[in-house]
């Protein structure tokens, strides 16, 4: 990633196993399905495929099982053009995902299990030191753990990278990570798990905004689902309206495709208000298709999508 023009990402892969249902059964109960479908996910592995279609040049750190699910991790990335920077390991398996979809409303609940990638260390992130050093932008999450992902925030913040740290799940992590992050990115339910309050307003959204960056963020940004994005900094305090393709039928992953697209736009140079459209655009066509990694869209489609909404 020479010239500093890349994104480096560490976190996990997993399989998604994602079935669709009315609703989620009860303990000791068997319901019948609506649908099943069998591919990559994982947040750190959907963001760097979601960026690798949006036009970004990525590479991807992180940890697979020698298997067939760690086999169809290694083919995606080169289907989508994602460096990855990944140890293949024998005698442990690639993670997986289970993951209910509501086949009414799109919503869903997950259950994640790392595998391979749970034993991502500080060592691992330390032999991946140039690769974070020589991005323009680095994005984390919580998959992984959270010393890991401190680790190379600091590694990235030291060289000058534009970090994007996104505490997800709502797993514990060290305080020192907020003053590492240029940009914090929570949803409504993680930030709310942080500030200890419902984030059901927009007065709510600037409360913990502005809690987050008395805790050493740069720049809050709260996604909404459909409401969109809630920004917040010092020098900026406001929503960016939700961009919609057609209705929503899968929001797994949305969020992972905002981040894919906010880091690509980042690593372009765009201005935040411009790289934050970018990413609803991003999310905003992922959520009419079924699947996680398999519903990132290209940048032609992003782009269309945005010049089709500055025409409205």
């Amino acid at each position: 990633m020479a010239g500093g023009k890349g994104i480096a990402i560490l976190g996990i892969y997993v399989a998604d196993t994602a079935y669709l249902a009315g609703r989620m059964p009860k303990v000791g109960e068997t319901i019948l399905g609506s649908g099943f479908s069998l591919g990559p996910g994982g947040k750190g592995s959907n963001q760097s495929v979601a960026a690798g279609r949006a036009g970004g040049k990525v590479s991807f750190i992180s940890k697979i099982g020698d298997d067939p699910f760690g086999k169809m991790a290694l083919e995606i990335y080169a289907e989508t053009g994602v460096t990855p920077r990944v140890e293949v390991m024998a005698g442990m398996p690639s993670g997986a995902a289970f993951i209910f979809v509501n086949d009414q409303t799109g919503e869903n609940a997950i259950i994640v299990y790392p595998g391979a990638a749970g034993t991502i260390s500080i060592a691992d992130v330390e032999a991946h030191r140039a690769e974070i050093e020589n991005a323009a932008v680095f994005v984390t999450q919580l998959e992984q753990p959270a010393d890991a992902a401190l680790a190379a925030l600091r590694i990235a913040r030291n060289a000058g990278v534009t970090t994007v740290f996104n505490p997800a799940p709502a797993n514990p992590f060290d305080d020192e990570s907020y003053g590492l992050c240029d940009f914090f990115v929570p949803n409504e339910s993680e930030a709310a798990a942080i500030v200890g309050f419902a984030i059901e307003t927009e007065e709510d959204a600037r409360r913990a905004g502005e809690e987050f960056l008395k805790r050493g963020v740069k720049t809050a940004l709260i996604t909404l689902g459909e409401k969109g994005v809630y920004i917040h900094s010092a020098e900026m305090n406001l929503r960016i309206p939700a961009i919609s393709a057609a209705p929503a039928i899968d929001t797994a992953g949305a969020g992972d495709a905002f981040i894919g697209g906010l880091a690509t736009a980042l690593s372009e140079g765009r201005e935040i208000k411009d790289a934050v459209r970018f990413g609803c655009a991003t999310a905003g066509i992922a959520v009419t298709r079924r699947g996680t990694a398999p519903a990132m869209p290209e940048r032609a489609e992003i782009e269309a999508l945005l010049e089709r909404e500055a025409l409205v």
